[in-house]
């Protein structure tokens, strides 16, 4: 079965997609487990395939919980601008004005469009208790910038667990106490904040096939680290965001990101992909051996979640986006870049190593005006996309932007070596 058949309502064109479809496609693409959900014509619509562990063999049910890792963050900028909305917290006022003892001169507003300069992969394990996020925090006091503040977009994991304590601070209660009191219980769904609520219905994360038995530290909560639930819960969360107008600020374009080959841009909190025929938010999420998927058209009330725990996800994803989000909200998201035919000989300026938390990058001189490109040990080969951007030959095909001494592959990483001369 390929995209939607014509005619019949929505919501049961894509239940009847979903249901023959998902399982066909975890087969063709090695995943082994997800849950699939479609909200259309105000209804939200789910199916689940394979095992939720490879070993137990478990089924994935349409109850099942999977973490949704940094789909969080939206979770997380909710909660802030429901603070923004009551008064108590000024977007543009120093996070300090809140946190007194946080040194970065940074705003909120850095924090939720990843334009605050800090380096943003730092994780810190601080246990697993109430005070976890404030230690956290404390922790970044004397973090490095990658760039000064509002100058740069820079994927940061680190400032989404400044604005979770800043939502303690200012609500008085744990970040975890209040997401469950301000949104999964007013919305009824079942959600899981700690490793600890883990029951057998929980999605198991896989590498190789095989089941990832440590998930890593749970202390930066507010950034993506343990929060799970459902396809359909997702999904409910979404249809709230449209329909609470206070929250339609947060799908406006507050920053564009670096040029990687299709336009973007990011709102509070939400991805703005430059989708053709309308406008379209959404975010992902990537924990060990887990991803997860969020698209939503809001002006034509169409999204789609999906949640899996291994195997080639992106794949999955891309269907579901063609043949299923596409058809019913009228919308294509933009083509992504690809290798050009003759590549000019890529900019030696290229050359060097890079590097920024939990990241690094070597650049270095291939064979016909190609560089070879090794990105925390994975090494490929990248040609010219244009003088200030390489791509990789080879899919998937990441794109690298050069910004002076900063390379950027969503993470800004800043020149820390280069070769005399150009030469290797």
């Amino acid at each position: 079965m390929g995209a939607l058949r014509q005619g019949g309502g929505a919501a049961v064109n894509a239940a009847e997609w979903i249901a023959s479809r998902l399982p066909e496609l975890l087969e063709e693409h090695g995943v082994v487990g997800a849950q699939l959900a479609v909200l259309a014509d105000g209804e939200i619509i789910d199916a689940a395939a394979g095992v939720l562990d490879a070993g137990t063999r478990a089924p994935v049910t349409t109850e099942s919980l999977f973490q949704i890792a940094s789909i969080t963050k939206v979770w997380t900028a909710t909660l802030v601008q429901e603070l923004v909305n009551e008064g108590r917290l000024d977007l543009d006022a120093p996070v300090r004005d809140v946190l007194p003892g946080f040194r970065p001169v940074i705003t909120p507003r850095q924090l939720l469009t990843h334009t605050s300069g800090l380096d943003g992969d730092l994780f810190h394990d601080t246990g697993s208790g109430d005070d976890a996020v404030e230690k956290f925090v404390a922790r970044l006091a004397d973090a490095a910038q990658i760039a000064p503040p509002g100058e740069l977009w820079s994927y940061c994991n680190s400032g989404f667990t400044v604005l979770g304590r800043i939502v303690e601070v200012l609500r008085g209660k744990p970040f975890n106490a209040v997401l469950e009191e301000r949104l999964a219980a007013p919305l009824r769904l079942t959600v899981a904040t700690t490793y600890a609520e883990r029951t057998a219905s929980h999605a198991v994360g896989h590498e190789d096939g095989r089941p990832v038995t440590d998930p890593g530290p749970e202390s930066d909560w507010p950034a993506g680290s343990a929060l799970a639930m459902s396809a359909r819960d997702l999904l409910a969360f979404a249809r709230m965001h449209l329909a609470t107008p206070t929250f339609a600020v947060m799908r406006e374009p507050q920053v564009l990101l670096p040029d990687f080959g299709n336009r973007a841009s990011w709102g509070l909190g939400w991805e703005l992909p430059d989708y053709s025929g309308g406008p379209v938010i959404g975010h992902h999420g990537a924990n060990r051996g887990l991803a997860s998927f969020l698209r939503v058209a809001p002006e034509r009330g169409i999204a789609v979640a999906l949640l899996t725990n291994g195997g080639a996800a992106r794949e999955v994803f891309d269907h579901v986006i063609e043949n299923v989000f596409s058809e019913l909200a009228g919308v294509r998201r933009p083509e992504p870049p690809t290798p050009p035919d003759a590549p000019e000989p890529v900019n030696e300026r290229f050359l060097g190593s890079y590097r920024c938390a939990g990241h690094e990058v070597v650049v270095t001189q291939a064979d016909h005006g190609r560089v070879r490109v090794d990105l925390d040990g994975e090494e490929r080969e990248f040609v010219a996309l244009r003088d200030d951007a390489v791509i990789a030959l080879e899919r998937p095909h990441t794109v690298l932007v050069l910004m002076g001494d900063l390379v950027h592959f969503g993470r800004a990483a800043a020149r820390i070596w280069e070769p005399p001369g150009g030469e290797t």
